[in-house]
Formats: structure tokens, sequence, C-alpha cells
């Protein structure tokens, strides 16, 4: 018989010595808050003056709680609503440590991308074309006029790192995302389309709704008492629960994000996944020591209890992650922000961010027509409150998605093929046969990185994220969740691995 105490006591050191085997990754920036202090980062939240730029001071206050990590220096930060105001969304999550995976600090992602470059041009450009384009079903994209305006402006952008077909963004390839799959079938994933069997509770994904057309902050008086955190929400009745409807629309999306609980979305895709195939097996990953098995099942090792907890596990890590990236390293801007910066540039204070701006960005053709259709250059947001109190990169729903979804490959068989997909029909109140030439293509990795793509995307179309935020947190999310599975596979006692195809669609098996 083992000495329990010896083997529990080595496998928690090993998994310590993985995460601490050397000294953490440098955490570069781009160098904004150098370069243009006190402009290019987010101060949402602080005390700002008439033109919407951050008190010095109050941002000096919020550094130094971030180099101190004490406590009561977080609680000298001002804020520029002193009461009944919004507070910063958690900065000292952070600092938090966990007992297995890689420490909140031993993972790094790339600088983000500058105001002053055209990469960040072509990421606003596509949130004020999602901003207009809120209201238009995706199944209308290939023949609505204004996708394939936003699709012909977007391809003029000189930095635009979106999919692409012969170098030119098209309606089909228009807000999607970048991984295996996303290019193939509907642009919403069937997990977040398909019935949902919870327990006895059988659950059309059927979700209330927000009045189209309905946009905010797009006037500056009311995005500037945003920025200084004046509450702001939905009112009572502004959510129509009564008339339901299947997600058919970037508002849609983007409401969609702005209530789910965190990884809500993959515990219903793991729901829906346990109910499919004709047995057990055909779902499981290879590596499933129970798919073969002639006498067990899983349970609480490689069954259902054990990836349901596993998704809610990941899912924290990824958001303790988040908050260390967001404040501690790279503090960036959330795009309202930004428009808040292009509309005293062309229209409050002009020439007053001059070499600033990238140029790209000022002069094209969708910040014309959102002035003509909100009569400011803001960009308009879809929710009262505008983004979360917390800098923009990366995106933490991302960072959730990106371990969610790894998890989820790792526990099934990403080859197996989708049958009969659906998408909403044109009141979004039922659902219909997709028979668009690929429908036969659908699998189930694909559509895992489908819905992936679209809850990082679904932030954007509220106004709240950049496409980089949700790019880069992907591949951090893969990290986080690819480092838990390292530790806790020689927890159990089965002869099992997890095989998983990386976003990049390389493999990797544990």
């Amino acid at each position: 018989m083992i000495d329990r105490t010896e083997v529990g006591r080595a496998l928690r050191a090993a998994a310590a010595n993985r995460a601490y085997s050397g000294p953490f990754p440098e955490h570069p920036t781009n160098g904004e808050e150098t370069s243009y202090p006190y402009l290019a980062n987010s101060s949402k939240g602080l005390p700002h003056d008439e033109v919407g730029e951050v008190d010095p001071r109050a941002y000096q206050a919020l550094l130094r709680a971030l180099a101190t990590g004490r406590p009561e220096d977080f609680e000298r930060i001002p804020l520029g609503v002193d009461s009944g105001g919004r507070k910063l969304l958690n900065p000292q999550g952070g600092l938090a440590f966990d007992l297995e995976g890689f420490d909140t600090h031993g993972l790094a992602i790339p600088p983000a991308p500058r105001m002053d470059g055209a990469e960040n041009s072509a990421e606003m450009a596509e949130l004020y074309w999602m901003a207009l384009m809120r209201d238009v079903r995706f199944t209308d994209f290939d023949e609505a006029a204004i996708a394939a305006e936003a699709a012909d402006d977007l391809s003029t952008f000189s930095d635009f790192r979106a999919p692409k077909e012969d170098g030119r963004v098209t309606p089909c390839t228009l807000f999607r995302g970048f991984t295996p799959g996303d290019l193939v079938g509907p642009y919403i994933s069937q997990f977040l389309l398909r019935d949902v069997q919870f327990g006895t509770l059988g659950i059309p994904h059927r979700h209330d709704t927000v009045e189209t057309g309905v946009n905010y902050m797009t006037h500056f008086d009311e995005w500037l008492a945003v920025q200084r955190g004046a509450p702001r929400g939905l009112r009572p009745g502004d959510r129509d629960t009564v008339n339901t409807r299947y997600l058919q629309t970037p508002r849609d999306m983007a409401h969609y994000t702005h209530f789910d609980v965190l990884y809500q979305p993959y515990l219903n895709a793991c729901l829906i996944l346990l109910g499919m195939g004709t047995s057990p097996a055909e779902l499981q990953d290879v590596g499933n020591p129970y798919r073969i098995s002639a006498n067990q099942t899983g349970f609480t090792t490689f069954g259902t209890p054990h990836i349901v907890g596993l998704l809610a596990e990941v899912a924290n890590r990824a958001i303790r992650t988040t908050e260390y990236q967001q404040f501690f390293v790279h503090r960036r801007q959330r795009p309202e922000e930004f428009g808040g910066r292009i509309e005293i540039q062309l229209s409050r204070d002009p020439g007053r961010y001059d070499g600033i701006i990238d140029s790209e960005i000022l002069n094209t053709d969708v910040l014309k027509r959102t002035k003509e259709k909100f009569g400011s250059y803001l960009l308009p947001q879809a929710f009262p409150e505008g983004s979360p109190m917390s800098p923009a990169y990366h995106s933490g729903h991302a960072c959730v998605a990106g371990t969610c979804v790894t998890v989820l490959k790792a526990w099934f068989n990403e080859s197996y093929p989708i049958r009969n997909p659906v998408v909403p029909d044109e009141a979004g109140t039922a659902l219909v046969p997709y028979n668009g030439p690929d429908k036969d293509r659908l699998t189930v990795g694909g559509e895992l990185n489908k819905l992936a793509a679209n809850i990082g995307n679904g932030r954007n179309m509220g106004g709240v994220h950049w496409r980089t935020d949700y790019r880069e947190a992907f591949t951090l999310g893969e990290a986080i969740a690819i480092g838990i599975l390292r530790d806790q596979k020689p927890t159990t006692n089965e002869d099992a691995t997890f095989t998983v195809t990386r976003f990049d669609g390389t493999t990797i098996t544990i």
C-alpha cells in the first residue's frame, strides 16, 4: 500500500515546482503610459477634467497602490464620484495566488496596439461598424448593403488582422474569429442555439431582449459622467422577458455577454455534448480511460462531476490572471475612452491630439457615418454604463472562453460531426435548418472554437473590448487550462491522457 502522505505531498510539491521552476516572464507594455502620460491608458472611474483627461494625482495614486500592493493604498485611490458611484473592479484580484496551474504572474501576452498605430485604428473602425450594425441579423450579412460597406471599408486599413478572403474582408468573414472552424457554417455556434438539458430542466436557448436601435454615451456630457464613474444601468423594464428569441444580431450577442455568468456558455455546451451521440464513448476524447472500460464509468474522475466542476475552476483562475494583466501590466484604455479622444480631436478641440491618434482612424468613412447618425464621434455603447471598471487588455470574457473551451476540447472528441445544424428563423423565435454548402463540415472542435469567438466578439459588439483583447486572451486562457490539466493528470489513478487542438491548429497531448 502506498504512503498517501508521501505521495500526496510529492504531487503538491511537483505542481509547485512546475509553476515556480524559473523566473517569471517579462511583461512588456506598449510604452503608451510613458509616451502620452495620463492620456493613453485606462482611467475610468477616476476624477477627470472637462475634456475627459484624468487628474494626474488620482492616476498616480492608482499606480502607487499597484506598486505597493498594500490594501490600504488601494483604499486611498480617489474616485470621480465620491458616493454612490461605480467602484474599481477588483484590482487586488491580480495579487491572489493559486495552488495549481501557472501563477497569475507566470504567463505573458504581447504588448497591446498603440493609439498612434495602424492596428489600433483598424480595430477601432471595426468597433464603429459593429455599433452601426447592431441590429442586422447575422443570417443577412451576405446580402445587407451595410455589411458590404463595412467589409470594403475595413479592407482599406493597412494593418487589420482579421479573417480575409484573397486579402480582403468580405461579408462572409466580417466580425468572424480567427481559429479553426470560425469560418465554417453559421455565424452563431450551435452551442448557443441548441436546447440544454439541465437535469430535469429543459432549457431552450431563447433569451430576453433589449430594444433595437437604443445606444448609449453618444453625447459628450453623458460620456464624461460615465468616465468619472457615474452610476448607470438598464432600468426596470428595459429587458423584455416575455418576447424572448434566439441570438441573431450583434445586439443580442452583446446583451448575452452583458449578463452571462462567465462559464455559463461552456457549461451549457458541456451539457449539450453530454446529450449528443448514440453512445457516450462516441463523444469522449480518445484518452478518456472509461471510453473503452468494460466494467466502469467515470464519475468524480473523468466523469460529469469532474468536467462541470473543472469549468468553474478554470474560469476563476482565468479572471485572476486577467485582473493582473489589466491593472498591473497594460492598463489599455477601453474603446469608449478612445472614442472620447477622437471626439475631442475632431470636434471639440481640433488638433489637440495631433501626432498622437493615428490618422487612419481619423480619415475613415465609418466616423462620418457615426457622426451623421448619432451627432458625435463617440463610440456608441450597447450598455448604459459602458465598459466594466477595469482596463481593457486582455478580455476577461475571452480568457475564460480560452480556458473553458480548451478543457472541453480535452474532454470531448473534437472531430465528432455536428449534424443537422440550425439557425434562427427571421423572427428569431424558432430554429430552422441551416442549408449552406458547408452544412456537413461542422465539428465539435470547430463549433467550440466558434463559441469562444462568439463570446469574445460579443463583448466587442457591446463596444467594451478590442479585437486583440480577445485574440490574445484566447492564447493565454489556453495556456492556463493546459497548466491546470497538467497538474490534475497526476492526481488521478487512471491511465489517461488529454489531447487538445490548440487555437493555432497544432495539437498537444497531456
